[in-house]
């Protein structure tokens, strides 16, 4: 007689997800309350970023992950945008710099200091201007360095290279309604979109064509998610005709019928999907939900596997999702979220049990570095290149950050660009400090060009030092006038 196995074997089938104590979590942030289904929140090993409230434009407070509690209103911002932050992004690739897109219809990439801001970070090391409507999403390129995909409200998604402050590609056409979503796939050959249309595309941005079209992803009206999986399978997320909500498993080879297709509950509040490649782990968050659902996804029907549901009591009003090298391996910890409520910031530990203290190879294989495998130069060429990957055995030790450093093609864009990146990293760094090279930033089959006077480079610099003086003593005194300001509003004076 044989019996059939009950209960699907799987290491992550008890994973359970457990919220930080309340001094460990971020206090009175007063978080944006824009009408935009992004996550509000990214995270590194480093820091935390968290889009928040601004009157007269648009800013996101970054903290380092080890200053919890209580958050003073007057802590500076990253606040250079004049209209409200839609989406951010941490590069992979450097733990100091940051991608926003904004409704000002800019996209800014900022340089965060080493200890955190001290000062209203206003300047961005290059602000990048295509678009001709809002801004809703900013993506790193996994393993090209200084490349960013971009897509707006004007339906067109364009590839940069931040570096030099260029378009490399522009894709206008392939989209006739708003983007909702874009990933990219494991090694930066192919990105895939979520479309208003109802459409999921898989698009070769360096031909500017659509490989692959499903129509009626979802056949719902309430927006989809699309995200590549390691594999090169691709996992939406999306509305049934009824309203109910459903996600899916899709064979870009053949888009005909999804892989597995599961209707889970009729909320309305869009499924936001973060998945962790090294253990297959897909985690969805539904904006305005209070529980995060979790699905292993493997080779064997049903493929995608419901593994468990972590439930709290407060909806979540976005969520930050820790790269692996932020995790703390000697815990088990496999994830770990960063929920913003309406006030604050809460971590969320997912953890496998296990009663030894000893490093857990099986829950964690070699993971995606910082060291990016190609410049950009590289790819637009047509090269493509895996993650290198690092052991997480003795825990991430991070390296030193290079600050990335802009090189336009005109000497007057140069000079523009190197005291805007001197402006937002503050005093110069110390001359052991590794930089970006022109050569690596610059356009294939351009020549770099030097300044010709390097006194005025010098001059320059100094007088940028100056003004950033000027900003931060005008910068403390507008806060202290709002804390009076504030004082006055509550009665206290």
């Amino acid at each position: 007689m044989s019996f059939r196995r009950v209960v699907r074997q799987s290491k992550f089938r008890h994973v359970f997800g457990q919220a930080v104590k309340a001094d460990q979590c971020y206090d009175d942030i007063r978080v944006s309350r824009v009408t935009w289904d992004s996550s509000f929140c990214a995270v590194n090993p480093k820091f935390v970023a968290v889009i928040v409230e601004a009157s007269g434009g648009g800013a996101f407070l970054v903290l380092p992950l080890s200053k919890t509690g209580r958050i003073d209103k007057s802590y500076p911002t990253v606040c250079g945008h004049t209209g409200p932050v839609l989406d951010i992004d941490w590069c992979p690739h450097n733990d100091e710099v940051i991608a926003s897109g904004s409704e000002d219809c800019t996209v800014k990439v900022w340089q965060i200091p080493e200890n955190g801001l001290a000062a209203p970070l206003v300047e961005p090391v290059v602000s990048l201007e295509g678009h001709s409507k809002r801004v809703g999403i900013v993506t790193w390129h996994p393993t090209a360095r200084n490349v960013l995909l971009s897509a707006g409200c004007d339906n067109v998604v364009v590839i940069w290279n931040v570096g030099s402050g260029e378009e490399l590609f522009r894709l206008e056409d392939q989209h006739p309604d708003m983007i909702y979503s874009a990933s990219w796939n494991r090694d930066g050959s192919l990105f895939c979109t979520a479309c208003k249309d109802k459409s999921v595309r898989i698009l070769d941005p360096r031909r500017g064509t659509v490989i692959k079209e499903k129509e009626k992803a979802h056949e719902g009206a309430r927006p989809m998610r699309a995200i590549f999986l390691a594999d090169g399978k691709v996992f939406t997320t999306g509305f049934s005709r009824m309203s109910e909500r459903q996600l899916a498993l899709w064979d870009p080879n053949n888009l005909d019928e999804p892989i597995a297709v599961q209707e889970m509950d009729s909320s309305n509040g869009v499924l936001l999907p973060f998945y962790d490649p090294d253990t297959s782990v897909v985690y969805l968050c539904g904006k305005g939900d209070s529980s995060i659902r979790y699905f292993e996804i493997t080779d064997e029907a049903p493929y995608v596997h419901f593994l468990n549901t972590y439930i709290s009591k407060d909806p979540q009003r976005g969520m930050g999702f820790m790269s692996k090298r932020g995790l703390d391996v000697n815990k088990c910890e496999i994830a770990r979220f960063y929920k913003l409520h309406e006030r604050k910031c809460e971590p969320i530990i997912m953890t496998v049990p296990r009663k030894s203290d000893l490093f857990q190879d099986d829950l964690y294989p070699d993971t995606a570095g910082p060291e990016p495998p190609m410049e950009a130069e590289d790819w637009v060429a047509g090269r493509d290149a895996m993650p290198l990957l690092i052991s997480l055995k003795d825990g991430y030790v991070p390296s030193k950050q290079r600050d990335l450093k802009v090189t336009r093609k005109n000497v007057l864009s140069t000079a523009t660009a190197s005291s805007a990146s001197a402006a937002s990293s503050g005093a110069a760094k110390s001359s052991g400090s590794t930089h970006l090279s022109a050569a690596a930033s610059h356009p294939a089959g351009i020549p770099t060009i030097h300044h010709p006077d390097d006194k005025k480079v010098e001059e320059l610099i100094e007088e940028v030092r100056a003004l950033k003086l000027v900003v931060q003593a005008q910068g403390k005194r507008i806060a202290k006038l709002e804390e009076q300001l504030a004082r006055i509003e509550d009665g206290d004076v």
